[in-house]
């Protein structure tokens, strides 16, 4: 009986992800308790190493259980404490409640963005100007309400189209086919060319939008949620954020738009897959024949959602209250409005933020471990030997460095109050001050798209209900966007160096 026991924990264990990989997992377990009795810097740094491991390996098994297991150890064996632990999560409260209830808001938006996207799509035949129109969109957006907001608008878009290919190539109703989509033998069977083209096509888009929201992510004050701490610490308002950032801002988003069309005219790094023309038919079709069914109640649900969202917008822009709670207005006035009353026609908008939630929370546990162990210091004291130009351009590397392994808002916290502690201390001048605060800033916004775990926003693409569907793993996000990297980066720092 014990023995017929402990082979169903080892064959539940992890559930369905390959036998190498709970071994792996086991193996990391097992190690970091020796590790830090031997060196507790060295145990907390390949302790960041293994959750990255766990991110790269999210299409074999939702980084949630194995990350939460790394993180419950490093708590256990005396890396992190629950309390700080706790302190993370409290720091990042706002983006907790953001996932909560802004990406629900966003699902009772979907029929308004999917007729909107529908008729962008089809209007514009061109893939260079369709991937300009939603990078140029995603960083416009990104730079008045959110990163993740807006990621959350082309994650619903592209869920949205492919639902519609799987229903009319597998025959089955569009509804059913939104909940079941990841079962698409029969589509690989029948229309295997097709369904791989329009994957990479998807992908592609997706991967502009992602990056778009880093380009207009790091202009403005309400961009990212680490703008706004700089900004409080610096008393700079929108505008002089804004004046502030660019020269460095305005060089990376023109150069940002100009990879996006190289990429795209090379069809290059994943990019430049074109909608074939059975998929547009198909696309045509049922845009045709719902726009002939839909009812003087759908009709009326589109523009109360409209309605909700220019509220959403304005209220975004104006900074009205905490985008959570933004959120949770358009959930009551979208749901209110349009008669969703039942309960559990409410959970389903909540499926796809939560286990990410949860994530992000196991991902502060890591971040505790970084601030605890001290990973950073040697970098930072490194970075503070140097002076003038020279300093800032280190803070620029190092900032983007550190983002891409662990996460642009801790990085920017950490940096931000090392140099007001030396500014209060008389050691740098206010010019210094503010040189070294447009660095953070900017390095930890730009150089950070190397990565799914260096911004919030393409962690969530990563682990999003459209990421299997598509295809879209660690390894091919960091490939993808292994172009922009470099032509960003390379772009802020010369002009830090040169126009700074």
């Amino acid at each position: 009986m014990a023995a017929t026991m402990a082979a169903s924990m080892r064959a539940n264990f992890l559930g369905n992800s390959p036998t190498w990989y709970k071994w792996t997992i086991v193996a990391f377990l097992a190690m970091n308790p020796i590790l830090v009795m031997i060196d507790p810097f060295m145990a907390g740094w390949i302790l960041v190493l293994q959750f990255i491991f766990t991110l790269a390996m999210a299409l074999k098994c939702y980084p949630l259980q194995p990350g939460g297991l790394l993180a419950i150890e490093a708590v256990i064996i005396g890396l992190t404490t629950p309390e700080h632990v706790f302190v993370e999560a409290e720091h990042n409260f706002p983006v907790i409640l953001l996932l909560m209830f802004m990406v629900a808001g966003i699902y009772f938006l979907r029929e308004m963005l999917l007729y909107t996207f529908t008729k962008i799509l089809l209007g514009v035949r061109s893939k260079m100007l369709l991937s300009l129109i939603f990078s140029t969109t995603a960083a416009v957006l990104s730079a008045f309400l959110d990163a993740l907001t807006v990621t959350a608008v082309i994650i619903t878009v592209a869920v949205g189209f492919y639902g519609v290919y799987h229903k009319v190539a597998s025959g089955k109703h569009f509804h059913q086919a939104e909940h079941d989509a990841t079962s698409d033998d029969e589509v690989i069977e029948l229309h295997r060319e097709d369904l791989e083209q329009f994957r990479a096509f998807l992908r592609s888009l997706m991967m502009h939008g992602a990056v778009g929201t880093a380009l207009g992510g790091v202009t403005t004050l309400v961009g990212e949620p680490q703008n706004l701490l700089i900004a409080e610490v610096m008393d700079w308002g929108f505008t002089e954020f804004f004046l502030k950032m660019a020269h460095i801002s305005m060089p990376v988003f023109a150069v940002g738009l100009a990879t996006c069309m190289v990429l795209e005219a090379t069809r290059s790094f994943g990019y430049g897959a074109r909608l074939s023309d059975k998929v547009r038919t198909v696309l045509q079709e049922y845009d045709r024949e719902t726009s002939e069914k839909r009812s003087t109640q759908e009709w009326a649900m589109i523009i109360v959602q409209a309605i909700v969202a220019l509220l959403l917008a304005a209220a975004l822009v104006s900074h009205a209250a905490e985008p959570g709670i933004v959120g949770l207005m358009v959930i009551v006035l979208a749901t209110a409005l349009n008669g969703i009353t039942e309960e559990h026609r409410l959970g389903h908008a909540f499926e796809e933020a939560l286990p990410f939630t949860a994530l992000l929370v196991v991902f502060f546990a890591i971040v505790a471990v970084i601030g605890d162990q001290g990973l950073f210091d040697p970098v930072i004291a490194w970075v503070m030997s140097y002076e003038g130009k020279t300093q800032e351009a280190l803070f620029y590397v190092a900032n983007g460095f550190l983002s891409m392994i662990s996460d642009n808002v801790f990085v920017a916290t950490v940096y931000i109050g090392q140099v007001e502690d030396m500014y209060l201390a008389g050691e740098l001048t206010r010019e210094q001050f503010d040189g070294l605060a447009v660095a953070i800033n900017t390095g930890t916004n730009i150089p950070s798209v190397a990565t799914p775990n260096g911004q919030a926003a393409f962690l969530f693409l990563l682990t999003s209900a459209i990421a299997p569907l598509i295809r879209l793993s660690y390894g091919r996000m960091v490939v993808m966007a292994l172009p922009y990297t470099i032509t960003m980066s390379i772009t802020g720092l010369a002009a830090l160096w040169l126009l700074g």
